[in-house]
């Protein structure tokens, strides 16, 4: 089964200094329907102005994924962390037992536009945590790779919850299984790809349940966002 989130039911605030759409319930948006699917909790997309950000603000018991897709994000926490995300970069961030953080764009210039997720954790009362990594580099056949997992498979992001993320550019047709039990969303970044036949373009989403196997055909070049769930 495959329901489609469509990119313009999705909930959305302007606030001038940022532009923001939610695949689920967040902040003032609120939608009992989709408060979320599986351990994800929060997928929104962002569009921040130059010189504009989030200040500094507290956090608790979730691990936090962000992924800039144009721009620069700058990033500051409560352990001391100062860094700049850019494309081609990933960055984890486990609130645990409280964390402050900041996250503005250093742009005088230029918008960033970025992708904000929330993980569940397994258990509450972690221990704050930061890390930042670069995309896989090298050709990969237009398909998707994993760049985020509970174990840091691949010497990648470590998340604190049974979720395997891939992420990448499909040009070619792809096959991902999904092992009984488990369950997907797909959200798509860029581009167009049908998703075992339904047509999505940037900014849908789809949930997957008792599905054996995603089939992606791409229009051209697609980035495309998977979360393989528990």
């Amino acid at each position: 089964m495959i329901q489609i989130r469509r990119s313009d039911e999705r909930g959305h605030a302007d606030h001038g200094w940022l532009d923001t759409r939610f695949s689920f319930s967040f902040a003032d948006y609120f939608d009992p329907e989709h408060m979320g699917f599986r351990t994800l909790r929060v997928l929104n997309e962002d569009r921040v102005q130059p010189g504009q950000g989030f200040g500094m603000h507290p956090h608790r018991d979730m691990d936090s994924v962000t992924y800039v897709l144009d721009g620069s994000l700058a990033h500051r926490d409560s352990l001391g962390t100062g860094s700049v995300l850019r494309p081609g970069e990933l960055q984890r961030m486990t609130a645990g037992t409280g964390i402050r953080h900041s996250e503005f764009n250093p742009s005088r210039t230029e918008p960033v536009h970025l992708v904000q997720i929330w993980l569940l954790p397994e258990q509450n009362g972690l221990t704050p945590s930061y890390e930042q990594k670069s995309l896989p580099q090298g050709k990969n056949g237009g398909r998707l790779k994993l760049v985020a997992s509970r174990d840091g498979q691949d010497g990648y992001l470590t998340v604190h919850q049974d979720v395997a993320l891939y992420l990448g550019t499909l040009d070619v047709p792809m096959h991902h299984q999904l092992a009984e039990g488990r369950h997907a969303w797909v959200q798509v970044l860029r581009g167009t790809v049908s998703l075992n036949g339904q047509r999505l373009t940037a900014g849908d989403g789809a949930a997957c349940s008792e599905e054996k196997e995603l089939t992606f055909q791409p229009e051209g070049a697609a980035e495309v966002l998977l979360f393989d769930l528990a």
